[in-house]
């Protein structure tokens, strides 16, 4: 028994070795060459496996790009959820957390494979699938917002797919643009107002901020 257990352990070890291996090198790839010129050869001489051992773990190149998108889309759900913690005030913590989401997306690789790459690769449907983790994140972020009297209570989905896409859409907007600090800058003032008007109010903040 305890033999059939530490094979079993030893089997899911080269496979979480092997996948990873593979998503590494196929990240790697994406950013320096682009989706479209990377191979398959390619990905299994970086990771040095066999295609047979690619085709075990993917079906094809839009799977481990998939992988790789989903991975980075983790990572920024991670800084998105550290940012809202580090502020004491939920309303306060929904506006650090999309700056922090902005400002992440303007690393080279991580602009590279959410921004550039992944709309020719997977789409706009695969690529809203693979968000949608990061999506509720946001609706959560209004909820709590909401319970702490931030904002008066609403319906959140659509607060929720208004905020987020105009995020992603601006997160877009900056990654093409030349001058990205400029348009980041302008971009967060801009959100300032938009959440100090879902707020109530007319300068950015809390609405109870004012309370007595």
């Amino acid at each position: 028994m305890a033999a059939n257990t530490s094979a079993r352990r030893s089997q899911q070890e080269r496979t979480r070795a092997t996948t990873g291996a593979l998503v590494a090198a196929a990240r790697e790839l994406f950013v320096d060459d682009g989706f479209s010129a990377t191979t398959l050869d390619a990905i299994c001489a970086k990771a040095r496996v066999t295609r047979g051992a690619f085709y075990h773990h993917f079906s094809n190149k839009e799977h481990i790009f998939r992988e790789v998108y989903a991975a980075e889309q983790e990572r920024l759900a991670a800084v998105v959820r550290q940012a809202f913690r580090a502020e004491r005030d939920p309303w306060d913590g929904v506006f650090a957390g999309c700056r922090a989401l902005l400002e992440a997306s303007l690393e080279p690789d991580v602009r590279r494979i959410t921004l550039l790459e992944a709309p020719g690769a997977l789409g706009w449907s695969a690529m809203r699938d693979v968000q949608a983790g990061c999506k509720d994140q946001m609706r959560r972020g209004l909820a709590i917002a909401v319970e702490a009297g931030c904002i008066s209570e609403r319906p959140l989905d659509p607060a929720t797919s208004l905020l987020y896409g105009g995020i992603c859409e601006t997160a877009l907007d900056i990654a093409r643009t030349t001058d990205q600090r400029a348009a980041l800058d302008g971009s967060l003032a801009e959100l300032r107002l938009v959440l100090a008007g879902v707020s109530g109010r007319a300068t950015a903040g809390c609405a109870h901020t004012d309370r007595p």
